[in-house]
């Protein structure tokens, strides 16, 4: 029989996890903006249902990655999963802006052989040898995942806000430490370095433990891939944003989430 290829996004139930499912991802540091030539920041990373509330599963950190205000690679240190949550420290050891941000990427796939459903994950680039002979409604997705945040000691500086690329990105116009209540604050997303437009972005507040309101909001990217955000007041706020493009002309369908953590200050 011949194979029938359909890229396509795979159900839900195949996809990496997105900021539009029940259980979101958080990287939440204990500091944001910190003063002196030396400092320490704490981080716990997670996956929930109410953001930043380690209720439901740990982050895995093996996509950790940390650039420094000079664009080289800086170390987590102290390491630790739990149940509930992952954390480490990072140690702040020359000015500017620091961006930690947790990385993934996979390939999957589903497909019919003899009549009974499969399902395939694993390296791209074995999945054409992988892949039966009679496999047929063959449907793959690539899934792009980066979950992050940003700490700045003394002057902030841009160095580390640079795009990879890769997936889809928060590019800041407004700097991420730079961020007061009542105030506007503008970003961009980009999907594989190009603009990511119409593309909805959740915005939700930390302390839902502790008040009925979930105070959460939902802006869109427009046709550069920009958004703005009013904050209503200081705290830790999360942002998530998530993006499903089918396949066309024989690639795989790509899944896309970005999740990030800003403090705003009052």
């Amino acid at each position: 029989m011949k194979k029938t290829f359909a890229f396509l996004t795979l159900a839900a139930v195949l996809a990496a996890p997105l900021s539009a499912q029940a259980h979101r991802a958080w990287l939440a540091p204990t500091s944001t903006v910190l003063s002196g030539n030396d400092a320490w920041v704490g981080f716990d990373a997670g996956m929930s249902n109410g953001v930043f509330i380690p209720d439901h599963a740990a982050m895995r950190l093996a996509g950790l990655t940390i650039t420094a205000p000079d664009g080289s690679t800086a170390q987590a240190e102290n390491l630790h999963q739990a149940k509930y949550r992952s954390s480490f420290d990072l140690h702040l050891s020359q000015p500017g802006t620091y961006r930690v941000a947790n990385v993934g990427s996979g390939f999957m796939a589903s497909y019919k052989q003899g009549g009974e459903a499969k399902r395939w994950r694993g390296a791209e680039a074995d999945f054409a040898t992988a892949l039966p002979a009679d496999a047929t409604e063959v449907e793959a997705v690539r899934t792009e995942s980066r979950t992050e945040t940003f700490v700045t000691l003394g002057a902030p500086n841009e160095t580390a806000l640079a795009p990879t690329g890769k997936g889809l990105e928060l590019v800041p116009v407004t700097h991420p430490n730079d961020l007061v209540a009542g105030e506007a604050a503008t970003f961009k997303l980009l999907l594989n370095g190009q603009p990511a437009a119409d593309v909805e972005v959740a915005v939700a507040r930390n302390g839902l433990r502790y008040r009925d309101n979930p105070e959460e909001v939902t802006v869109k990217t427009d046709a550069e891939g920009a958004f703005s955000v009013t904050w209503s007041e200081a705290g830790l706020y999360w942002l998530g944003a998530a993006v499903r493009t089918p396949g066309a002309n024989g690639q795989p369908g790509v899944n896309a989430s970005w999740n990030g953590a800003l403090e705003v200050l009052p």
